[in-house]
């Protein structure tokens, strides 16, 4: 977090009435499904208008260029539609503290564990920046995030606290 950077955005979120959860949870046990055809049906029209691109990117590049800039916003915004979703263990945990502690602690040392696993030949290279989303560190806010992965060697990145923590791998900047 930087000195310009207002700490009320890096605090636990307030604690949701439980009526409220209980009628997202059930709002998002019916709209996920539809949801999920959706974006199916997103996928294939995209895969079959592909075809027809994929002739045409033959004689021009910008329109691959462009057809793949507008599949990639419109599955975004898709995924996007999800955002108030509320699933089973949010309900359970809400204002648990030590719950969301032990997620942040995981999700982290996930991370740190594949940052900092050695490379191997012919394979991907380990993630060196990663995000961990608020549904994850909603309880204990992001200042608790950072307290975390800086004591296992992360570096914030420019992030909005109320979405995400944005982080890095401080050991990729360096050359072995």
């Amino acid at each position: 977090m930087h000195v310009y950077e207002d700490p009320a955005t890096w605090t636990p979120e307030p604690v949701r009435p439980r009526w409220q959860l209980v009628l997202r949870f059930m709002a998002t046990v019916v709209y996920v499904p539809v949801l999920c055809v959706v974006g199916v049906a997103t996928v294939l029209a995209f895969f079959a208008i592909g075809l027809l691109v994929e002739v045409i990117a033959a004689f021009s590049e910008r329109v691959e260029h462009d057809f793949t800039e507008f599949m990639g916003r419109t599955l975004d915004r898709l995924g996007d539609l999800a955002s108030w979703c509320v699933w089973w263990p949010e309900v359970r945990h809400e204002g648990d503290t030590d719950y969301y502690r032990a997620r942040v602690d995981k999700a982290v040392a996930g991370w740190t564990a594949a940052a900092s696993a050695p490379r191997r030949p012919k394979k991907a290279k380990p993630p060196v920046e990663c995000a961990i989303p608020l549904h994850i560190y909603r309880g204990v806010g992001g200042s608790y995030v950072a307290e975390v992965a800086l004591a296992q060697g992360w570096e914030l990145r420019p992030t909005d606290a109320r979405k995400e923590v944005r982080l890095w791998w401080a050991a990729a900047s360096h050359v072995d």
